[in-house]
Parts: C-alpha cells; structure tokens; sequence
C-alpha cells in the first residue's frame, strides 16, 4: 500500500481507498466533494482549515497500514 504524503492530492487518497473518509471527516476536512478536493494537496487543505497536517497525514497512514 502506499504512503500518504503532505503533497498529495485529497482525490487520489480518497481512490485508494474509501476508509479514509471518515479520517479527514474527523479531522475537521469536510469538504471532500467540492472541487478543490481534486486538485489540492492534503498540505494547502490543512492550511486553510487549521488543521495539523502531519497529523492528519499519520492518522490516514495508520489507518493503511492497519489494513496490511
């Protein structure tokens, strides 16, 4: 499975896998069908949210690791 980075975009985790929803929900990122979704980088959402983003990068890695 690969690793989430800061620089990837939030559609591409969100195709690995759907498990990740609930994450980024969590974490306070409820924007995940707008468009931005698609060509933003879990990074500038962080930004813009407040949100920690090694964090949020640990919980999805986690979470993905977990499923082995």
């Amino acid at each position: 499975m690969p690793k989430v980075t800061r620089d990837m975009i939030i559609a591409d985790i969100l195709k690995l896998d759907k498990g990740t929803v609930p994450i980024f929900l969590n974490s306070g990122m409820h924007c995940l069908g707008c468009p931005s979704s698609s060509g933003e980088s879990i990074e500038d959402a962080c930004a813009i949210h407040g949100i920690d983003v090694d964090k949020l990068v640990k919980e999805l890695n986690d979470y993905l690791e977990s499923k082995g």
